[in-house]
């Protein structure tokens, strides 16, 4: 067993299977830029009799962690519960879940390695996956990532970052196109500073004693994370430039640039082989999504035709919120 993983098993929790809290210490998030923790519980759940086989990695969206895919709450299944389902009545093949927690003091950390979070793209890849491929019995060879929101745009992430390293990849109504899901949210964030005299060091002094997403303050704290995800920069005060200035609102565009070199539309081009190598690729989005997502997703698409990368594009009239249920579609595809 990976020395830094200790398993924790929790017995059913109202599964037949397993669910597992391991704990994992990271050698790569010591010391982070944000003081967050180190050692972190996996979420990790095993079916009926399992042996070992394929798994995905189930990556949460922004402000959330892999635990909320385990939860047994009394009132709803969690995914992990949806999936096992499947499992006992035949409807998804049998597969390790395992669902890390990636989350920063800024709301998260996008899946990608940045000097203002901390290196998660590699802690995902080089220590959270080999450790489960040991403790569990995963086949190394046999990976899947899925994610939804920001979990979503790590899905995609990380198969064009890492080519090979994953079969197959899902994006339930992932980040994409950055001009439209966060062209508002930067306007947002500019109307929530006022009362922070536009100082953003301010507003998460203020966020960090009493933390709250209500009214603007999901705008600021997203565009914030954001920078701190796509733009950092070690000389800046809070370590990462803002892709607008604040007088005026007005896009920096030299920032903004590199903003869009994470972006699927733009990454996808540079990325192509990457993405053709998966066995699936498949892309949803609600057509009421209220980040516009469901526009986004469809540019993405003629782009990804344009390129001729093979991908399956599904919409449904769900929103952005409340819509687990497709992963009852999503891990099925995925496993198969």
């Amino acid at each position: 067993m990976h020395e830094f993983l200790v398993r924790d098993p929790r017995g059913r929790l109202g599964f037949e299977g397993r669910a597992e809290l391991a704990h994992f210490d990271s050698r790569l998030l010591r010391d982070n830029p944000l003081g967050d923790p180190h050692r972190r519980e996996l979420p990790v759940y095993l079916p009926p009799g399992w042996k070992g086989g394929p798994a995905v990695l189930l990556l949460a969206g922004f402000t959330g962690r892999g635990h909320k895919y385990l939860d047994p709450h009394p009132w709803w299944q969690s995914v992990a519960q949806r999936f096992e389902k499947l499992v006992l009545t035949g409807a998804a093949p049998p597969a390790a879940l395992v669902m890390p927690d990636a989350f920063t003091g800024l709301g998260g950390s996008q899946y990608v390695n940045s000097s203002a979070t901390g290196p998660y793209e590699d802690h995902l890849i080089d220590e959270i996956m080999p450790a489960c491929e040991q403790a569990f019995g995963i086949n190394p060879e046999a990976w899947a990532v899925a994610g939804k929101s920001s979990g979503g745009f790590g899905a995609l992430h990380l198969v064009m970052a890492r080519p090979g390293r994953f079969r197959a990849a899902a994006s339930v109504s992932g980040d994409c196109d950055f001009e439209l899901c966060f062209g508002g949210e930067i306007l947002n964030c500019l109307r929530g500073l006022i009362p922070y005299d536009m100082d953003p060091a301010k507003f998460l002094k203020a966020f960090t004693a009493k933390p709250d997403l209500g009214g603007d303050n999901h705008g600021i704290l997203n565009v914030l994370a954001m920078s701190a995800c796509y733009s950092p920069n070690p000389a800046a005060p809070l370590g990462f430039d803002l892709p607008m200035e604040l007088q005026r609102g007005e896009r920096i565009d030299s920032v903004w640039q590199r903003w869009l070199a994470f972006d699927p539309l733009h990454a996808c081009e540079r990325s192509k082989d990457a993405l053709s190598r998966l066995e699936l690729l498949h892309l949803e989005c609600g057509l009421r999504d209220e980040f516009n997502l469901q526009w986004a997703l469809r540019r993405l698409v003629k782009r990804l035709e344009d390129l001729e990368i093979p991908f399956e594009h599904t919409e449904h009239p769900g929103g952005h919120r409340g819509i687990d249920e497709r992963f009852d579609v999503v891990l099925p595809a995925l496993l198969r």
